[in-house]
């Protein structure tokens, strides 16, 4: 294993300061427990979004804390769900006086931590469970896994919580946006998790991972090695399948990197996926390519379709500032 590192034990909490002060006009870092949210509170009545994970996936969670996303998230350990006392601390720390969303990717730990935090919260809050990831059935025994989708969820009901949207208008609008949306990726490498010093899984050189999890969980499938026009076809056939948009569906793709791979290969993937809709009538209005929910250095990528209309177009075009996503006329916080 070659990392930039100090030690193992230090190295969240170290990129966590470091991160912190190279955004210092955006975010703030507390420590202990540990939670990122904005350098500057939302006003007062707005309902504050929280999201949270293991780490490793960054930017998310923590790159899409600011104006017009989040309030705040809450960092676990590389692949390790963050505990209830962040969630909660974090909440205290932002909540205002409109409630709070939790948006919560569906892995088991998640799911429970946060549903032990919204337990023990005295304010109105309700949970946002992001299961995009359609390489598993809907009969899965744990659901489906929450992926690259999860990014385009909290950018568009951040759009609405800014705006003003209550917390039960936030959480309606969040769950149509899941349901409108489907991912599914590939994965050409294992990816090195630092506390385990070796790869995550064993992957042949000619092989190929369809369908993996951002943690390097087993897919559909392992097969040979094929093209990029046949990977494309292959999972954007599964995402098709999932969603059936008709021909004039207006969509946003966003095909997202896993983190050792280079964005030339992201825009050819983007490419080819757009040709593959583009035949079948569908219109790609809005776009999103690049490493965004990441699985360490994993070489691999993802595609997200995302069903639009005129509402969630314009929330998808609503201003941002954060340190990972930002856009439009929002002014830089101070």
């Amino acid at each position: 294993m070659k990392k930039f590192i100090t030690t193992v034990e230090q190295l969240l909490d170290e990129s966590l300061r470091g991160f912190a002060k190279a955004h210092a006009d955006l975010v703030a870092f507390n420590p202990q427990p540990r939670y990122i949210r904005r350098a500057r509170p939302a006003r007062a009545g707005k309902v504050v979004l929280i999201s949270g994970g293991g780490s490793g996936h960054e930017p998310l969670h923590n790159g899409f804390v600011g104006p017009g996303m989040l309030d705040a998230a809450c960092p676990g350990q590389v692949f390790t769900s963050p505990t209830p006392d962040q969630m909660v601390a974090a909440t205290q720390a932002v909540e205002n006086g409109g409630g709070v969303l939790f948006i919560v990717k569906n892995y088991a730990g998640d799911v429970m931590n946060f549903e032990i935090a919204a337990e023990m919260l005295d304010c109105p809050n309700a949970t946002l469970l992001v299961h995009d990831d359609v390489s598993l059935p809907d009969t899965h025994v744990t659901g489906r896994r929450g992926v690259a989708g999860t990014a385009i969820v909290e950018k568009i009901v951040g759009a609405a919580a800014e705006r003003g949207a209550d917390l039960a208008t936030c959480m309606a609008l969040g769950e149509r946006v899941v349901k409108a949306t489907a991912s599914m990726g590939v994965a050409l490498t294992s990816c090195t998790v630092p506390a385990l010093g070796k790869p995550t899984f064993d992957i042949a050189k000619d092989e190929m991972e369809v369908g993996v999890g951002i943690h390097g969980e087993r897919g559909r499938e392992r097969t040979r090695l094929a093209g990029a026009e046949e990977i494309v076809n292959r999972i954007a056939g599964a995402i098709q399948e999932e969603l059936k948009p008709q021909p004039g569906q207006k969509v946003l793709l966003h095909v997202n990197g896993f983190g050792a791979t280079p964005l030339q290969e992201l825009y050819l993937m983007y490419e080819l996926a757009s040709l593959y809709w583009q035949k079948l009538g569908v219109e790609i209005t809005r776009s999103l390519v690049g490493n965004y929910t990441t699985s360490l250095d994993m070489v691999g990528c993802s595609l997200t379709l995302v069903l639009l209309d005129e509402e969630l177009t314009r929330l998808w075009d609503a201003p941002v500032h954060t340190p990972a996503l930002r856009w439009g006329g929002m002014r830089r916080p101070g």
